[in-house]
């Protein structure tokens, strides 16, 4: 008996050691979504764990299971945002800059531009406004210079390797059935299907790509055409899944090789209520020769199906939830939720909605939304969000080049389990209660223990 109790001692001592040389391993992080802050991420400090562990705070990881690659988190580029940094002073800018794009900050890496104006643009506007410009003579991104591409140069000035997509809400006006940018006016608010503007259309494209990276902007790729569902007071155009591919096929396609234009030719962006087009989109004949699509605002069932049905379709995320512009701390606490959700399904990005905008918080046709960031143009003021915080920690540890793993939580809140191209795990969880939790990381035969903050989204680095 008392060989047993002392078998029982080692055994418990050894099994110490061993967890306590794994924690040496590990790393854990944590934001807090109370309020926005610049740089909000601290190292949670793993002392006065609970040894009590829920069956809901377990959370088994299997790195050995793996899915697609990352290509990156970030946000939109718009032309309000633009006005608004063009207001502070140039210490500031660069500050802020740093904060959102550096390795430093939250080293955002996958962003979004529109193609003309998207509707957080001040008003409607395309590269294209002399009507029946067929050759595109007149084309011109000259309005762009002022706001949207300092914006955009100022966030490759801290990370040159950020990837940047474009996408249209609207083609130019005069090449509509309606003959407006704006939807609501008349009753067909569709691009023309004659040839002669749809291979005008497909130039538009490329002069686009061609004059920003003139400017040191490289388009990595376009979505044809923003929610293509859409007939809104502001610029959109209905753009039907099986016209997208054929326009792709028979003039854009053609029209970037003939021009060696490189950037990748995507579908989308389809949304939630876009299942019909979404699996139009699968089932029309020519769509392997797009490079994929890209979705918003979609359940991830859907991406499910077209994932049966296309394996290999490349499928990335293009907007976050926009919200109302409250920014509040509830909101927030969506957001590991909706990326873990996208991520979880298949896609390779996400991509939150507008990272700055003014004091106002609202778009052209006055529309309030969320942002990470608003700029008093007035007092230069600069207020982090909620959200910020959330996608401040996200970016920060789920990267370019990392590839999604399997892992299993058996409780309701939101995982998300990455490892790097050096081994190296990431997991991201939430604890949305009031008080720290204990999480249990299983790994093989390792039970790993994690205290998480109160109201926290925490970060676990295992080397």
């Amino acid at each position: 008996m008392r060989n047993i109790k002392k078998l029982l001692i080692i055994t418990a001592l050894i099994m110490n050691v061993a967890v306590c040389a794994q924690s040496s391993k590990i790393k854990v992080y944590a934001v807090q979504l109370e309020k926005g802050e610049a740089h909000p991420l601290v190292e949670v400090k793993q002392e006065n764990i609970d040894p009590k562990i829920g069956w809901k705070n377990l959370i088994y990881l299997q790195p050995e299971i793996t899915f697609q690659t990352i290509e990156g988190i970030g946000g939109a580029f718009n032309e309000i945002g633009g006005e608004a940094l063009a207001a502070i002073s140039k210490a500031k800018k660069e500050a802020l800059m740093k904060q959102l794009f550096s390795e430093e900050g939250a080293g955002f890496s996958f962003c979004r531009t529109a193609i003309g104006a998207s509707d957080f643009g001040i008003d409607a506007y395309s590269y294209s406004e002399v009507p029946d410009d067929y050759q595109m003579k007149h084309f011109s991104i000259e309005r762009d210079k002022k706001y949207v591409l300092p914006y955009i140069k100022s966030a490759l000035t801290e990370n040159p390797e950020l990837t940047v997509f474009g996408s249209p809400w609207s083609p130019p006006g005069w090449m509509k059935e309606s003959g407006y940018m704006e939807g609501l006016k008349e009753p067909n608010n569709k691009l023309k299907q004659d040839a002669k503007t749809l291979k005008a259309y497909a130039l538009y494209f490329v002069k686009y790509v061609q004059a920003y990276e003139n400017e040191g902007v490289k388009i990595d790729r376009i979505c044809i055409q923003n929610e293509n569902d859409a007939d809104t007071k502001y610029s959109s155009c209905t753009f039907p899944a099986k016209d997208m591919v054929r326009f792709a096929n028979k003039y854009l396609i053609p029209a970037f090789k003939d021009n060696k234009v490189n950037a990748g030719i995507y579908a989308g962006t389809f949304r939630a209520a876009q299942k019909i087009d979404l699996m139009d989109f699968m089932m029309t004949e020519g769509k392997e020769n797009l490079k994929g699509v890209g979705i918003q605002y979609t359940d991830t069932r859907f991406i499910a199906d077209a994932r049966a049905m296309m394996p290999n379709l490349k499928i990335f995320h293009t907007e976050g939830h926009c919200y109302n512009g409250e920014n509040s701390v509830e909101q927030a606490e969506h957001r590991l939720e909706e990326v873990a959700g996208y991520i979880n399904a298949g896609s390779t990005t996400f991509t939150y909605w507008n990272m700055i905008l003014n004091e106002t918080t609202e778009s052209g046709w006055d529309w309030p939304q969320n942002s990470l960031i608003n700029i008093n143009r007035k007092t230069g003021e600069i207020t982090h969000n909620p959200d910020y915080n959330a996608m401040y920690i996200i970016s920060k540890f789920v990267k370019p080049g990392d590839v999604r793993f399997a892992s299993v939580q058996r409780g309701k809140e939101p995982v998300i389990s990455v490892k790097s191209p050096d081994g190296t795990i990431k997991v991201l969880i939430q604890n949305t209660d009031d008080k720290d939790r204990t999480f249990e990381v299983v790994l093989g035969e390792e039970r790993i223990k994690i205290n998480a903050l109160a109201k926290s989204i925490t970060a676990i680095v295992l080397k």
